[in-house]
């Protein structure tokens, strides 16, 4: 689903537009009914007096005038906590605030297809340290929660905040319930020597028996192939506020070989780890997003 990123800041509605991603993105999957899809089920059983009246299965009893409850293979057997990069770098592009509008869009989404699957989700966001840290759970209330912390992220300016990737990724290593699933959003921009210790971090989650969803959140004409007019521009690094002058046909060639080469070093440590490394550009569709995650979800059942 490709939606505008100025839409989706003036939507108003963060749960809403969640539902509406992920019913779009399921319709176009051809998956029907709608409830396959959402959770398995392996059998139907009769229903016992007692039992939660939720499971059962009404059709069945229209037909048969006896009731049944479905008996369903996985119960909120999956932990997920979402993890999004708030620093300063994921204002750009200013005009539209595209990274942090994608990685808050993919992650509402996520947290809706979650709840609706039955598994359980926290979010984490961070800057140069953890801003919010929620617990993991499975109630509509709580989902309802995530989605009005999501909405106080898009409203958030953010200015000045660096990112202090390697510590945020220790401290989920810690506290998080074994064997979950992480998913981070972020453009992983930290200084080269720091990339040792985003490694260490990564391999952290990992030696905890979680697994990982990296996704590389980017502008990827601009950040990675430096498309720019070939005029006069002052670059100003959103993090610290150091303003540069420069034409950008005299830096473009050793610049895209420097960010080519640093991001080739995260994705090859992360295939080391068995960590799914994946490019998000933010001006494509967010349905590489939803599908990588039900890839990974599948592989862990």
């Amino acid at each position: 689903m490709n939606l505008d990123l100025n839409q989706i800041r003036e939507f108003g509605n963060l749960e809403l537009l969640a539902k509406q991603m992920v019913e779009g993105f399921i319709t176009g999957l051809h998956r029907s009914p709608y409830h396959g899809f959402s959770v398995e089920f392996a059998e139907h059983k009769l229903y016992n007096t007692g039992e939660s009246t939720r499971n059962i299965d009404w059709k069945v009893f229209a037909k048969t005038d006896r009731l049944y409850t479905k008996k369903y293979e996985e119960e909120t057997n999956l932990r997920c906590k979402l993890i999004v990069d708030h620093s300063s770098s994921m204002l750009y592009p200013l005009q539209n605030k595209g990274k942090i509008t994608f990685s808050i869009a993919s992650a509402a989404a996520l947290s809706y297809l979650l709840h609706k699957q039955r598994d359980a989700v926290g979010l984490l966001t961070f800057s140069n340290d953890i801003e919010i840290d929620t617990a993991v759970k499975s109630t509509y209330t709580h989902i309802h929660k995530l989605f009005v912390e999501m909405d106080k992220v898009l409203k958030q300016e953010q200015k000045g905040k660096k990112t202090e990737v390697a510590k945020v990724l220790h401290h989920i290593a810690k506290n998080i319930h074994k064997r979950s699933l992480v998913i981070i959003f972020s453009d992983m921009l930290s200084q080269k020597d720091q990339l040792e210790e985003i490694f260490e971090g990564l391999q952290h989650l990992k030696h905890n028996r979680h697994e990982v969803l990296l996704f590389h959140v980017t502008d990827h004409s601009s950040e990675l192939n430096f498309e720019f007019e070939d005029r006069p521009y002052e670059f100003i690094d959103l993090e610290n506020g150091t303003k540069t002058k420069l034409q950008p046909s005299e830096v473009k060639e050793a610049y895209v070989k420097s960010m080519k080469e640093y991001y080739h070093q995260i994705a090859l440590r992360c295939g080391q780890l068995k960590i799914d490394f994946i490019e998000a550009d933010i001006n494509k569709d967010f349905d590489k997003v939803l599908n990588t995650y039900l890839i990974k979800r599948v592989k862990m059942r």
